[in-house]
């Protein structure tokens, strides 16, 4: 069974439980969502409304309990874990609040290395080329400790676009930088979708992060409960709080 090609990921009447007993702690419940290719949906809810646990069901990452995961037009929710890295590793990207870059490694060690893992021929001239998109072009062989915060996340998001995934996941992608490395990175996820047709899903707790999307999600309580169309930050800002502030 798959899904068709408009759609990069979905979650049909996905549930994801941790714990057992009275311990038991419901942190999805019956979610259905798409994310749509060529687009860029972010994700947004109280503390403990579900995000991540939501991006990691969807990405693969975390296997769930109940409902069904499609991936770049394919049903994995009980496939092999073989099966699943290998999908993962030809279709899904990940950018982390964290950068997650390794330090003894230049720009372009880095960039190249998820080629290397996953096996692939690496060619030196899409490594350069794709860091060429990021603006770091002149910072090939630069290390970590070399760059700014908001440069290692360019390398961070090149080191995903590399195998040129489906979908990139982003979970707090600004949320480690200043605010004008913030506006970087967000324009430069923009333009991936608009001149590249990139498919992104972000999670964010930044009203203004979330109004760069084409589609803003809110989560409560591991429910689905609301979808707001290209807003603003002070539209997303306005629904966020009345999330925290009544429980849905």
């Amino acid at each position: 069974m798959s899904i068709t090609a408009t759609i990069a990921a979905e979650l049909r009447g996905v549930s994801r439980e941790y714990g057992l007993g009275n311990a038991q702690v419901k942190a999805l419940d019956g979610v259905s969502l798409a994310f749509p290719a060529a687009s860029w949906t972010a994700v947004m809810g109280p503390s403990g409304s579900g995000k991540s646990t939501l991006l990691h069901c969807a990405a693969g990452l975390d296997r769930v309990n109940r409902g069904q995961v499609f991936l770049a037009g394919q049903e994995v929710t009980a496939a092999p874990d073989r099966v699943l890295t290998e999908l993962r590793r030809r279709t899904v990207g990940f950018v982390f609040q964290s950068f997650n870059l390794i330090g003894s490694l230049t720009a372009e060690q880095n960039v190249t290395l998820p080629l290397k893992l996953a096996g692939v021929r690496v060619r030196r001239a899409d490594v350069h080329a794709v860091l060429g998109a990021v603006g770091l072009g002149d910072r090939l062989r630069h290390r970590p400790r070399e760059l700014s915060g908001g440069q290692q996340q360019r390398v961070a998001i090149a080191r995903a676009m590399v195998t040129r995934p489906a979908i990139l996941f982003a979970d707090e992608p600004t949320g480690a930088l200043d605010s004008a490395s913030a506006r970087t990175v967000l324009a430069l996820l923009r333009r991936m979708v608009d001149q590249e047709g990139q498919s992104i899903a972000m999670v964010t707790h930044d009203p203004a992060a979330a109004a760069n999307a084409d589609a803003v999600v809110f989560l409560s309580d591991g429910r689905l409960v609301d979808r707001l169309i290209r807003p603003s930050a002070r539209e997303v800002a306005e629904r966020l709080a009345l999330l925290e502030a009544v429980p849905c």
